[in-house]
């Protein structure tokens, strides 16, 4: 990776407003800074590393030996590592749910950048929000950015079959309350489930958007995906510390490469790699602070009649070790390269495309050939109607063909609390086709919009063999999730939507090949909402739930915040004194 000398930079660095001169303000700033460092440290690119490494991320603790690699690079490029700790979110520790605060970790990281001397940034993530938060913020503060993905783990093996991380916990966990998987066995497998550092192995969010970062061209083309043990995977953070440096040389900015172009590529890999639905949540908003006009009906228009190519849980078979070893994202997006939009740029300051040139498939059953795809049209699919009229979403490549056009009555609930106190009860009044209602389970509602839609079938309908049934809820599922499940239901029914007046008994039409979701209830608008459903929405009455209770947008614009949409640069208002 060649770096540009000195003389051929483009700009002045953003780090001399702190640095240069000779006044008392320049001198307490290089004082405080210099502990041992090089003569002309204040001369030289200053390169944030922003570190999500935490113990309580647990797919994220490996980061630090990540970070030290990019320090490394950035230092035999000519610039000044700084490793600069950000909000770290965990998937699975957090309550009540991560996504209550990816906004906030996404201002965090916008403001500390822009509050500090720095000209670039490497960001570093893995869980499932850390990717899109940094990207967020990076778009915001609009100065030289590139991703290092942390990287999925190994593959770990239980009765001598593998285990996917998230999609086995959520198929072992309903086999125990079906009775065919004891709790002892269940139980032992957890100790198989996690065989090594990195986010999990599965098509969930984690992966996703590693990918999708890659697609956008935020990430080194062919460096999502590399397993988080992979030493290949610290020579890579090398190297994009070293770009950083040029990144910064060029001014090569997010506003100057990320483009619609850059979102359409990245719908099409989300097509073609069966990636989770969070992702379309998480480019909304990523593109709202970018002010990229990106809405739904472009990742139904642009991703519908993509091929899915790859065979991974929770849609397939395999797992994103074999992913990697088959040939990865590049292999995948050359097989489809003709949907792709040839001027969408990198980080690199190439573009998409000129990457794929030498991207062989080795592995034919992880990653298929475009002329023997898994599903033939693997995209997201985008639904409307009288209940979902701002769009509602579902994953046709993880639901079963025969559900997704159903007819079936209604059972509803009004909260996740009120779904778990009566799903199992044997006197529930719901059969096969019925279909399950989530609300209250929105952005605003819950708040924060938690994976709860592909909701546990009752107990009495799993012990008669049933695996699958059509459930309809204004939150998320997990990207390692799967079934006939319909979700990011928008208006959400804190908002007054009309799921919130969907009553048990009510037939629901779904029909995903023509995109709709109907509730057959005439008088559907002219109903009040339950007082049950309405005293369990979110009322809080101070911090950072209060704030965004009060200006959280709907899941079809992303979901940020409204104050947040768009990018203030990094320039700061006010001198430091």
């Amino acid at each position: 990776m060649v770096v540009p000398d000195r003389e051929e930079a483009s700009v002045g660095l953003r780090s001399e407003q702190w640095y240069a001169g000779e006044d008392r303000n320049a001198y307490i700033h290089r004082a405080w800074m210099r502990r041992g460092g090089p003569s002309d440290a204040f001369t030289r690119p200053q390169i944030a590393i922003a570190n999500s490494a935490s113990d309580l991320t647990p797919c994220n603790a490996h980061l630090d030996e990540v970070a030290g690699a990019v320090a490394n690079g950035v230092r035999e490029a000519g610039g000044i590592p700084l490793n600069l700790p950000v909000v770290s979110l965990g998937e699975t520790n957090v309550r009540p749910t991560a996504m209550l605060w990816r906004n906030m970790a996404a201002m965090a990281a916008e403001e500390m950048l822009r509050a500090n001397p720095v000209d670039g940034v490497v960001l570093l993530g893995g869980c499932d929000k850390t990717i899109p938060a940094l990207l967020m913020a990076a778009a915001s503060v609009d100065i030289p950015a590139v991703v290092v993905p942390g990287g999925p783990m190994l593959t770990g093996t239980f009765r001598g079959v593998p285990l996917g991380c998230g999609t086995d916990v959520w198929r072992l966990s309903e086999e125990v309350r079906a009775g065919t998987l004891s709790q002892e066995q269940f139980i032992r497998s957890e100790s198989a489930m996690i065989r090594s550092r990195g986010h999990c192995n599965t098509m969930g969010t984690a992966s996703t958007m590693a990918l999708v970062a890659e697609a956008l061209g935020t990430v080194v083309p062919g460096v999502a995906g590399t397993p988080a043990p992979d030493s290949r995977l610290l020579e890579a953070s090398h190297d994009t510390g070293r770009l950083v440096v040029e990144l910064v040389e060029r001014d090569r900015r997010p506003s100057t490469f990320l483009t619609k172009a850059s979102f359409h590529n990245a719908i099409v890999a989300l097509a073609a790699i069966g990636g989770s639905t969070n992702a379309v949540v998480h480019l909304l908003a990523i593109a709202g602070r970018l002010g990229v006009e990106l809405t739904l009906d472009d990742f139904d228009r642009i991703g519908s009649g993509v091929p899915l190519l790859v065979d991974l849980q929770p849609a397939g078979r395999f797992l994103m070790e074999d992913f990697h070893r088959a040939g990865g994202l590049p292999a995948v997006l050359r097989e489809v390269r003709d949907l792709l939009d040839p001027t969408g740029l990198t980080v690199t300051g190439r573009p998409l495309v000129d990457h794929l040139g030498d991207a062989p498939i080795w592995d034919p059953e992880v990653i298929r050939g475009r002329a023997d795809p898994i599903i033939t049209e693997g995209g997201i699919a985008v639904l409307r109607g009288n209940l979902a009229p701002a769009g509602a979403l579902v994953k046709p490549a993880a639901a079963s063909p025969h559900l997704l056009q159903h007819r079936g009555r209604a059972v509803v609930f009004d909260s996740i609390e009120d779904f778990h106190a009566r799903v199992d009860d044997p006197d529930l009044d719901v059969d096969a086709d019925s279909v399950l209602v989530l609300r209250g389970c929105g952005p605003r509602g819950y708040p924060g919009m938690p994976e709860v839609s592909n909701m546990p079938l009752p107990k009495k309908l799993l012990e008669r063999g049933v695996r699958d049934m059509v459930r309809i809820c204004d939150g998320r599922m997990s990207g390692t999730a799967y079934g006939t499940v319909v979700l990011h239901v928008a208006p959400e029914a804190a908002a007054g939507g009309p799921l919130g007046l969907v009553r048990t008994g009510d037939v629901i039409v779904l029909d995903v090949a023509n995109r709709r979701l109907d509730v057959e209830a005439p008088d559907l608008l002219s109903r009040t909402p339950s007082a049950a459903m309405t005293s369990a929405f979110a009322s809080p009455s101070r911090g950072w739930e209060r704030l965004y209770v009060d200006h959280v947008l709907g899941a079809d614009t992303g979901a940020d915040l409204d104050f947040l949409v768009g990018s203030s640069g990094s320039e700061v208002a006010r001198e430091s004194h």
